[in-house]
């Protein structure tokens, strides 16, 4: 039989896996931005902040990135957006049909992959299978977050504990969709109120999830479905353009606040 690969160990490739992970665990225990959950709202700003020199860790409780972005509504991949959001795939070369004025379509698994790519490029890194279990709190601000790996969750808790880590950061985005698990976790313990989503409503949900998209408390900022859950605001079903705008609404505050706090040294 020809050969055709390279003479590789299994041990080579293994120690290139686990050196290239610890890697990541070494450099970002430390960043300046880590963004909870991979979906569009997250990816956009991680690719927005990333282009500029942020140093930027996305986690997520997924095994793959990219939300509900693969997939429009009622799986089918489709997915839509209304003007001007198409504006940010036009940035990213994903093709798209004007459906007519105002309203633009493309395949989910197209616009995902692109805006995955982008990010990637940015220079951003991924923790997947990452499960967010606390906040970072020092001195009534944000600090980093708390995380473990997401199977230890399915583990029956009196077969094992495993404890968690954390990662510092200086801003702390939560991306996490309904979820809202870090704004939720502020709730939790009286910080903030958290409101839960209203019924859909496309044109007032869309703009108001990019109006309300900000700060939460001190070093916590919400954006995408986050913000819908956090202030009490209508879903808007399976159109992207307000995750999109909202995440890059997101890099823009997350760039403010970064230059009002003190210089940072590692």
């Amino acid at each position: 039989m020809a050969k055709i690969f390279a003479d590789v160990s299994e041990k080579e490739i293994t120690r290139t896996i686990a050196n290239m992970f610890s890697e990541t665990m070494a450099e970002y225990t430390d960043s300046d931005v880590i963004i909870i959950g991979a979906g569009p709202a997250g990816l956009t700003a991680g690719r927005d902040l990333g282009r500029i020199g942020v140093k930027t860790l996305i986690i997520e409780q997924n095994n793959y990135i990219g939300g509900g972005y693969w997939v429009g509504g009622y799986m089918m991949n489709p997915v839509t957006v209304r003007a001007p959001a198409q504006k940010i795939w036009d940035e990213l070369g994903v093709p798209y049909r004007k459906i007519r004025e105002g309203l633009y379509a493309t395949w989910g698994p197209h616009a995902c992959s692109k805006l995955i790519a982008a990010t990637c490029d940015a220079g951003v890194r991924f923790l997947q299978l990452t499960k967010f279990d606390d906040l970072v709190l020092k001195n009534n601000r944000v600090g980093g977050i708390v995380v473990n790996w997401m199977p230890v969750s399915a583990l029956p808790r009196n077969v094992t504990c495993v404890d968690p880590v954390a990662l510092e950061s200086r801003i702390v985005i939560d991306a996490s969709g309904h979820d809202s698990v870090a704004v939720k976790r502020l709730m939790d313990r009286g910080y903030v109120k958290w409101k839960g989503m209203d019924p859909l409503w496309v044109e007032g949900s869309e703009d108001a999830v990019v109006n309300c998209t900000g700060e939460v408390f001190p070093g916590l900022i919400a954006t995408g479905m986050s913000v819908t859950e956090t202030h009490g605001l209508p879903r808007m079903g399976p159109t992207f353009g307000s995750m999109l705008l909202s995440g890059k609404k997101a890099a823009e505050i997350a760039v403010s606040k970064l230059k009002e706090l003190p210089v940072h040294i590692r």
